[in-house]
């Protein structure tokens, strides 16, 4: 089935173009109040401006840099193999989607105004495409852009955001979140909204130790697969020929079950590049990128087996954190196995499915250089022959898909939170911290730049009609 909306111009004028309407901000007055809002990711800054308007003033604290120092930062992990534990892939202005393909697209629609999202995105540079596309796209080379004019808009209306301001604690006072206290001892006054990722491990220990509830959450997890994207594009589009000239790379979606388990693909990149995403030294993590023009040879998706918790044998660890637990125990086996670099491991498709090694491996877009390996030695058993199952249901349906042309390079783990931060359903509020809002990836309730930015929205107009019923 193909579902259309059509516009039609008739005239002389035949340009159509979305509607548009941007958001008036307005200056805050200096008696205001304050709202904490910890990470500058989708979730914070959306949450920011929607404070904003809203007439409260955010304060955004960043543990990373600014997304121009980013760059640098993601530099020296790709040539230098040195990892910025506050700086990477994940922490920084912009969260992880920053540096990682930037795609808008979500099913999330029942959750909030998507239109919203897509039209503040445009309203700070994106193209209108977005506005009109079904998968629409800003790429990792123009989203840095839009970030900044975010910041700018926050600024210049009376918020702030600061950077290298690692939150390490949640004040608390009768059973309410009062604030926050960071690395170098700062004490920032006022609720809090929780925006900070679904890496920021040491977050949700410190959330454990300060007894604030949490639960352990079902993730994803497997490897990255590339394929040329000349093959991809003959598959898709059943010509030998590709694409030809007018047609955009093609893109693939498998979904399917292997042993009562989903095996799908994640996070499909056409024309993109596979980059190390790992948040701490110590760490063998991939994720998969775009540019806007998605013009690279290589196409790349996350291909992972869904995992909820006591689903692996012999893994002991209990409690809320047991899936974070589990993420570090397969994150370190594979950087081990790397002689404690960010090579990666990596093996041919068909080689993987007839449990050999492989013999050499082909050119691939990952700038840090591959290495030939036994992922199936590597990846705990229930995920290796789940994705071994999917591999050939994928090929049955897209013949030629399971191919040696691909490799797999591991390991994709950061698909979601391995937690969630449990929160009331109408306020919003976290069930036993009044005035600490969990909110986006990092708090279990969001997947993607836009899902976590209307998570952001709603928590903080939660807080505002809070105490809008109080006035």
């Amino acid at each position: 089935m193909v579902n259309l909306t059509l516009r039609i111009a008739t005239g002389e004028d035949k340009t159509i173009q979305a509607p548009f309407t941007p958001i008036e901000f307005r200056k805050l007055p200096d008696n205001v109040s304050n709202i904490i809002i910890v990470g500058a990711g989708p979730a914070g800054l959306f949450a920011a401006l929607k404070a904003l308007e809203l007439g409260l003033r955010p304060i955004v604290l960043e543990r990373g840099n600014d997304v121009d120092t980013r760059r640098l930062d993601l530099a020296r992990i790709s040539r230098e193999g040195q990892v910025d534990p506050e700086s990477n892939y994940c922490f920084g202005e912009g969260g992880a989607g920053a540096y990682s393909d930037g795609k808008l697209f979500t099913r999330s629609k029942k959750r909030g105004n998507v239109d919203n999202i897509l039209q503040l995105l445009h309203q700070h540079g994106a193209s209108p495409d977005i506005l009109i596309d079904s998968h629409p796209h800003i790429g990792s080379d123009k989203l840095p852009g839009v970030i900044k004019n975010i910041r700018q808009t926050i600024l210049k209306y009376g918020g702030s955001v600061l950077f290298g301001e690692k939150v390490t604690g949640i004040l608390i006072n009768d059973n309410r979140a009062v604030g926050v206290r960071t690395a170098d001892g700062k004490e920032f006054n006022g609720p809090v909204v929780l925006a900070t990722g679904h890496s920021a491990r040491d977050v949700y220990r410190f959330l454990d130790q300060q007894g604030i509830a949490m639960e352990a959450k079902g993730i994803a997890m497997g490897v990255r697969l590339e394929h040329p994207q000349h093959l991809i594009d003959r598959l898709q589009y059943h010509s030998r020929d590709g694409r030809g000239e007018f047609l955009p790379p093609a893109e693939y979606s498998f979904v399917t079950q292997a042993c009562g388990r989903g095996v799908y693909s994640f996070c499909m990149c056409p024309g993109g590049v596979i980059v190390p995403a790992m948040s701490a030294p110590g760490e063998s993590v991939v994720n998969g990128m775009s540019a806007s023009a998605r013009s690279s040879r290589w196409a790349n998706s996350g291909m992972v087996v869904e995992l909820r918790p006591g689903d692996i044998d012999g893994f002991s660890y209990a409690g809320s954190l047991e899936m974070l637990a589990l993420q570090e125990e397969v994150e370190r086996r594979f950087f081990e196995s790397s002689g404690k670099s960010i090579n990666a491991p990596a093996q041919r498709m068909k080689d993987f499915i007839d449990g050999k090694e492989s013999e050499s491996l082909p050119k691939t877009s990952y700038a840090p250089g591959i290495h030939a390996a036994m992922l199936d030695s590597l990846l705990p058993v229930e995920i290796a022959s789940r994705l071994k199952e999917g591999f050939q249901t994928f090929d049955r349906r897209c013949r030629g898909f399971l191919t040696n042309e691909a490799v797999m390079i591991g390991l994709e783990s950061r698909t979601s939170s391995p937690v969630r931060i449990p929160r009331d359903p109408i306020t919003l509020s976290h069930i036993s911290v009044e005035d600490l809002y969990p909110a986006g990836e990092g708090a279990g309730f969001a997947g993607g730049i836009v899902s976590a930015a209307i998570d952001g929205q709603r928590c903080v107009e939660a807080y505002y009609s809070k105490i809008s019923k109080k006035q």
